[in-house]
């Protein structure tokens, strides 16, 4: 128990025992207690005076102010949470909150400062001014940020402190008292608030109404409906329970962007957390699961930052399969994926006839995806209405994209069946719809009669099967791994769709469907080491490495380490062997728990 305690960052007086068992992003599930046994689970309820009648699994803790100035926080468990015994309930901690002042007066000085200890109050004015709270030796086990309902009616301010405490403190649960409700607990979680109170329940019952997951609004009396504590409490727990049930499913951005729609402010916060999140290194998936799926259904996920991250490599990174940039042709996209498996595409496939073209999809919201790109994340995974109608930042988006990738490239001709309307200034563009539906007899008519001319004028040559598979691959290590030079030499062999990619007759890699990425073996890690092709981290020395990376085994690490990356493993400078990364770059090392999934060892 005493070795699993330090694995997992518990062992401490009076701690508090917790580990991830879901996340996505900043959002995250904690398992409370003993990791085997856990008694209750985020997001849950932090109970005020007067607060009565709520289990403790569901509000496992309870915390109180005294009426000195400046007052004191009491903040203690209502369950077993400490280990390494989790007998009694505990932990129970008190810290001084100081003087908090308006974030408005963010330049003056507060005064008396706020104490420090496991749980750890912070201000607008502390986090600008208190130089201690970079002490990397600083670990508390709860945040408290004391002014977020200030905050919220500042614009960015609450979303900016948020992301600076969840950044400076991984390993920590947030509180922002007085904030959260039904109607913004899904918002707030992906923000990275783990735990809420009965605030604004209270408030909303004191008026006669009731605080429920779409907003406030009055009870109805035909059915009983009351505006009671209770009954505030109910839909408390229903909303927890739709977020904990997203979070297991993969979908809170889902339900994110529903609940914002409970009010402008809202909405305005989602917005700029997706803006500050695109210069956070390490906060994306490299890789998801096969069944992860994307839903693209309202407009504001036009702001989520896997958008930006993909526009981003597509503008200025990707390149096109070498010698498959003469005759490019555009063509929609299909709700099936990858697209070459629908229907629609197997037609454009045959009319087409040839691999000597560079095929591209225009979608939305990811504005364009090369055929060699079309089964890895993002692109294999999301889910968006298909209506015909394109919004401004669609057609900004697309434009932009079309524009870069043709600067970076040498088409010379440019076949255009998409529906999408282009005009380029030096190239031709050949509109093989002229009206018609995509999938009409004469549109794929014109469609293969433009592309065999365009083949035949620029005696452009196709590929067999193995140099296709190849050049898919390549394409994909660029996007995954920042470089395909660790592929030199190597040959395709096995059948589809489990392909293995071999050197000298030795297994180097295995594709995987299941991820849609490289499984690698042991004869692989030299040559990813030689050529600095994954992330790395670097265990402290004198440690032996026997199970998953846990944060007390690691010395430094690459920030920019990405959920569902593979991660070359180093100690006293020497490669180790490899890990598949469960949490992003921004959680290393402090989050209790594992953050790296043991993949193979030399």
């Amino acid at each position: 128990m005493l070795e699993e305690a330090m694995a997992f960052g518990w062992f401490m007086e009076d701690g508090l025992g917790r580990t991830v068992t879901q996340r996505y992003r900043f959002a995250r599930q904690w398992a409370l207690g003993d990791r085997k046994t856990p008694v209750s689970f985020t997001p849950a309820l932090v109970l005020l005076d007067g607060d009565d009648g709520v289990e403790p699994q569901i509000a496992p803790f309870r915390s109180s102010t005294d009426g000195k100035i400046p007052s004191t926080l009491h903040f203690e468990s209502r369950l077993p949470l400490s280990p390494p015994l989790f007998e009694t309930n505990s932990p129970s901690w008190s810290v001084s909150i100081g003087n908090v002042l308006p974030p408005s007066l963010d330049e003056a000085d507060a005064g008396e400062p706020a104490g420090t200890a496991q749980i750890l109050p912070v201000s607008w004015q502390r986090l600008n001014h208190d130089a201690g709270l970079t002490d990397s030796s600083l670990k508390p086990d709860v945040v408290v940020l004391v002014d977020a309902v200030q905050l919220a009616a500042q614009p960015g301010r609450l979303v900016e402190a948020i992301l600076t405490i969840k950044r400076s403190f991984p390993g920590a649960l947030l509180w922002t008292p007085g904030l959260g409700g039904p109607d913004n607990i899904a918002v707030l979680t992906w923000f990275g608030v783990d735990l809420f109170d009965l605030s604004r329940s209270r408030q909303a019952s004191a008026a006669g109404v009731l605080l429920t997951e779409q907003g406030p609004r009055y009870a109805v009396e035909n059915m009983g409906e009351d505006t009671n504590l209770a009954a505030q409490v109910s839909h408390w727990e229903m909303a927890i329970a739709s977020v904990r049930a997203a979070m297991s499913t993969d979908q809170l951005r889902s339900l994110v962007d529903r609940q914002s729609l409970n009010s402008p402010r809202l909405v305005e916060h989602l917005r700029r957390h997706d803006h500050l999140c695109q210069n956070v290194p390490g906060l994306l998936s490299s890789h998801v699961a096969k069944n992860f799926k994307f839903p693209c259904h309202s407009v504001s996920i036009q702001t989520d930052p896997i958008i930006s991250d993909w526009e981003s490599f597509i503008s200025s990174k990707y390149t096109a399969p070498t010698g498959l940039d003469t005759v490019l042709v555009l063509l929609p996209c299909s709700a099936r994926k990858p697209y070459r498996l629908s229907k629609s595409h197997g037609r454009f496939i045959r009319a087409i006839g040839t691999s000597a073209c560079h095929e591209v999809m225009i979608t939305s919201p990811l504005g364009l995806v090369p055929r060699d790109l079309e089964e890895v994340w993002p692109a294999g995974h999301y889910d968006v209405p298909v209506t015909g109608d394109w919004t401004g930042d669609e057609l900004s988006r697309i434009q932009r994209m079309l524009d870069s990738l043709i600067d970076r490239h040498c088409y010379k001709r440019i076949i255009n069946h998409s529906g999408f309307e282009y005009h380029h200034q030096s190239i031709p563009v050949i509109d093989t719809r002229e009206g018609d539906s995509a999938g009409s007899h004469e549109a794929l008519e014109r469609l293969s009669l433009a592309v065999k001319d365009a083949v035949d004028t620029f005696s452009a040559r196709g590929r067999k099967n193995e140099k296709i598979l190849l050049d898919n691959f390549a394409s994909i290590s660029r996007k995954q791994m920042n470089t395909d030079a660790w592929l030199s030499g190597m040959k395709v062999r096995g059948k589809p769709p489990r392909y293995r990619l071999e050197l000298d007759n030795k297994q180097m890699a295995l594709w995987s469907i299941d991820r849609s990425g490289f499984s690698l073996p042991k004869a692989v890690i030299p040559s990813l080491a030689e050529l600095s092709v994954l992330p790395e981290i670097h265990l402290r020395s004198g440690v032996q490495w026997k199970g998953d990376i846990f944060g007390t085994l690691v010395e430094s690490f690459d920030n920019d380490i990405r959920a569902g990356s593979d991660l070359l493993v180093y100690q006293d400078g020497d490669v180790i062997g490899l890990a598949r990364a469960h949490a992003p770059g921004w959680e290393w090392p402090n989050t209790p728990g594992r953050l790296a999934k043991s993949h193979q060892r030399l």
